[in-house]
Formats: structure tokens, C-alpha cells, sequence
């Protein structure tokens, strides 16, 4: 791979304590992998002014804040007006990550809908993407992301994608995008990645979810922005493409679906 293909880490954790005193290594090793953009989520807005610094220290970082579904009985609930303020920050461009999560936390299952549907609210006024975070849902995802978009359109990328066959297609019937993650590149992951090679590429992204997910032959250890270029080699070969031309066609798809940080970087 060569560094002059460039590349964006479309969904990654910079704030986490993973990454403690090592930023600057950090998004040098990203640089040098041509990993030219990275979007650092906040998924407890109690971490926003650490996550908007380090957006506001590296010309690369671009942030997005939410409340992660997990944390939804633990978090003071956000409002639409909460989340359309930060959007006023020239490097906030997303909402989210919100979503269902029915694996780990069923029990707030109630509240992670409400939850949801600020997060819609919000990406509808501001026209920021929604960052949808999706595990043992699929059923309740679909018919939320639907209702929402039916009462006003609005632009969302399925983080980290790793659910059904249905969920994508509902996703895909919005015109919504799906990201590709490290676990697409798992030996057990061929459903997943058949599910991919099944969508349009002008609708996929790539991302790490650093810390966590790190492809092989990092597997098993921290992930970083850096290792996108191997997901995205992945994703290459999975819709058989030449690496160089995947990579152009995901960051196409980013400057569409992420216009803000493409607007910001075209400045002056």
C-alpha cells in the first residue's frame, strides 16, 4: 500500500485512555499509512471538551458527539437543542453516535428509542449525518431510522456494520451508507462481508472504531487510525477492486456524506 493512496478513518475513539500521551505518534503513524482524516466520536457528553480539543489540536481530526446507547441509562438525556449547539463548532460534523443496542443493555431499551429519535431530530436540523450504532436490533433500528426519514430526510452512515442482511438493505433503501470495520476482515466474518459486496461501493465507508477491532495482523491489540488502510485493503478485495480505486471511491463517499469536513478542509 503505498502512503500516497489517501484514506479516512471515518469512526474511531481518540478521547479513550488507550491513547493517553500518544497523539502525536498516533497521527503520525496515520499520516505515514495516508490516513489524511480521522472523525473522533464522543460517546458521553461529559467527554466533549477533551474530544473537541484534540479535533482542535490536529488538522486531520474532525469530531462528532452523541450519547452511545449504552450509556443512555447512565447519561443525563441530551436534547435536539444540546446537540444542534455543537453543531456550531466548524469541525463537529455528525450526530451521534446513537443507535440500539439490545445485546448488552436491553433493559434501557425504552429510553435508547427515545434516545434515537433526538439523535434523528437533530441530524434533520442540522443536516449532519446520524451515526447509527446497531447490535440485537435490527427490527426496531429499521423501522425507526424509516419513520424518521419519512417524517424529514436526513443523511446517517451505519457505523461498524455488522448486523443482517435487512437492516442493510433498509439502510440502503434510505440512502443511508454502511461502514466497513475491522471486522470485515475476520476469517469468520463472510457474512458480513458478503453483505458488502452486495451494496454499492458509492455507499461504503471505511473505520477503524480504534481502540477497539483492529484488523489482523494486529488483531487482539489496540487498534489505531493508521490500520484503516488494512480494512479498506480488505474492502479492495471484496468489492475486486485495485486498493488506489477503492480507496478514491470511499473518500468520495466521505466528502458526500461528511460535506462539513470536506467543506472545512477546502477553505481559503
Amino acid at each position: 500500500m503505498s502512503a500516497a493512496i489517501s484514506i479516512t478513518d471515518s469512526h474511531c475513539h481518540l478521547d479513550f485512555p488507550d491513547f493517553d500521551g500518544e497523539h502525536d505518534a498516533l497521527i503520525e503513524r496515520a499520516r505515514a499509512a495516508g490516513v489524511r482524516r480521522m472523525v473522533t466520536i464522543c460517546t458521553k457528553l461529559g467527554n466533549l471538551d477533551r474530544v473537541r480539543e484534540i479535533a482542535e489540536t490536529y488538522g486531520e481530526v474532525f469530531f462528532a458527539a452523541g450519547i452511545h446507547p449504552m450509556s443512555v441509562a447512565d447519561e443525563a438525556p441530551v436534547s435536539v437543542d444540546d446537540l444542534v449547539a455543537l453543531a456550531e463548532h466548524p469541525k463537529f460534523v455528525g450526530i451521534g453516535e446513537t443507535g440500539l443496542d439490545y445485546h448488552y443493555t436491553a433493559e434501557s431499551a425504552e429510553a435508547q428509542k427515545a434516545s434515537l429519535r433526538v439523535h434523528i431530530e437533530a441530524a434533520q436540523v442540522t443536516r449532519l449525518p446520524l451515526i447509527i450504532h446497531a447490535r440485537g436490533a435490527d427490527d426496531d433500528m429499521a423501522r425507526i431510522l424509516r419513520e424518521g426519514y419519512e417524517a424529514a430526510p436526513y443523511s446517517c452512515v451505519m457505523h461498524c456494520f455488522s448486523s443482517g442482511p435487512e437492516l442493510a438493505k433498509a439502510a440502503l433503501d434510505l440512502g443511508f451508507y454502511l461502514s466497513m470495520s475491522g471486522i470485515a476482515t475476520f476469517p469468520k466474518s463472510q457474512e458480513v462481508r458478503d453483505i458488502f459486496a452486495a451494496a454499492p461501493v458509492d455507499r461504503i465507508l471505511v473505520e477503524t472504531d480504534a481502540p477497539y477491532l483492529a484488523p489482523p495482523p494486529h488483531r487482539g491489540r489496540r487498534n489505531e487510525p493508521s490500520y484503516v488502510a488494512l480494512t479498506a485493503q480488505k474492502g479492495a478485495e471484496v468489492f475486486g477492486m485495485d486498493y488506489a480505486d477503492f480507496a478514491a471511491a470511499t473518500e468520495a463517499n466521505f466528502d458526500r456524506l461528511f460535506a462539513k469536513a470536506a467543506a472545512f478542509e477546502g477553505r481559503g
